[in-house]
């Protein structure tokens, strides 16, 4: 397993190695709107195996969360204050040496933002409406198996 996640690193990039067997993904929530980073760290904690690390209003923010706490997902809404989920996603994955998996989330159609989730190198689109511990599962491992 870990040799098989190293053979999918790119050049340059680093791999966290933790001692326990089963690691736990390490999640980034971003959204401007409380009730829904709520929901979001309901669904996370109701994953086995994924773990909230952390929490950002703003794309901004996020940037810098991401930076200072490496996580391996971040679950990021499209529509923030400041700059937009698509530009944060592109920040965050042009700044980073290490491989971070960014999910976006909005109330959009998935049909019409999936385009513009692969276009900024979000692994994913999911709207709001369909987001659960399944669709964290498996949005996870097809970006697993992707990369």
């Amino acid at each position: 397993m870990v040799l098989a996640s190293l053979s999918m690193l790119r050049a340059g990039e680093t791999v966290r190695v933790k001692d326990d067997a089963r690691m736990t993904v390490r999640v980034l929530i971003v959204d401007d709107q409380e009730p829904f980073r709520l929901a979001a760290r309901m669904v996370v904690d109701a994953t086995d195996g994924f773990e909230v690390v952390g929490e950002s209003e703003t794309g901004e923010d996020s940037i810098e969360k991401a930076r200072s706490l490496g996580p391996d997902l971040v679950l990021m809404d499209v529509n923030l204050p400041g700059i937009n989920g698509l530009d944060a996603t592109r920040k965050i994955l042009e700044g980073s040496n290490v491989r971070i998996v960014i999910l976006l989330l909005s109330t959009y159609e998935e049909d019409e933002y999936a385009p513009r989730a692969a276009e900024c190198g979000a692994a994913a689109y999911i709207p709001k409406s369909a987001f659960g511990p399944d669709r964290l599962e498996s949005a996870w491992a097809a970006a697993a198996n992707a990369s």
